[in-house]
């Protein structure tokens, strides 16, 4: 596999489509271990009519999303499945800590590591960088639907 993988790419791998898919650009990948994925912000996203439109905040969940999105084309990429092959969703989030605002211009980094896998489910631990700075983290447990 050569990276960077696109967006056409990413969308083989997920079921997110426009507007919940938040991720544009996987540039890093360790099979079975890690990931870092790009999402690059900008002024038009359909959240930023409503969510403080005179000063735009990507909310929070969403940066919990894209991890969770993240951890998703970590698992399909290291197993070389895609989500025809069975959907994973969102069960758990701990420890969610948000350190510093995101919003249009923003390019987000973000790295999810698998920190356990369980039977069906997978505990993945998600870091969101601007400019090297911790923006977000969390705990993502997600789990596997047949």
């Amino acid at each position: 596999m050569e990276l960077p993988l696109d967006v056409v790419r990413i969308r083989e791998l997920l079921p997110h489509r426009y507007p919940f898919l938040f991720l544009d650009r996987v540039v890093e990948f360790e099979a079975g271990k890690r990931i870092v994925c790009i999402k690059n912000v900008t002024a038009n996203e359909p959240y930023f009519e409503g969510h403080f439109p005179s000063q735009p905040v990507m909310p929070g969940v969403l940066l919990i999303e894209a991890m969770a999105q993240a951890g998703g084309v970590l698992s399909h990429l290291s197993r070389e499945t895609t989500y025809n092959n069975g959907l994973s969703y969102l069960v758990k989030v701990d420890g969610a800590r948000f350190s510093r605002m995101v919003g249009p211009g923003d390019r987000v980094e973000l790295e999810v590591t698998i920190k356990r896998a369980i039977r069906n489910m997978v505990l993945y631990e998600g870091v969101a960088r601007v400019d090297g700075q911790e923006v977000a983290a969390a705990e993502i447990l997600c789990a596997e639907a047949k």
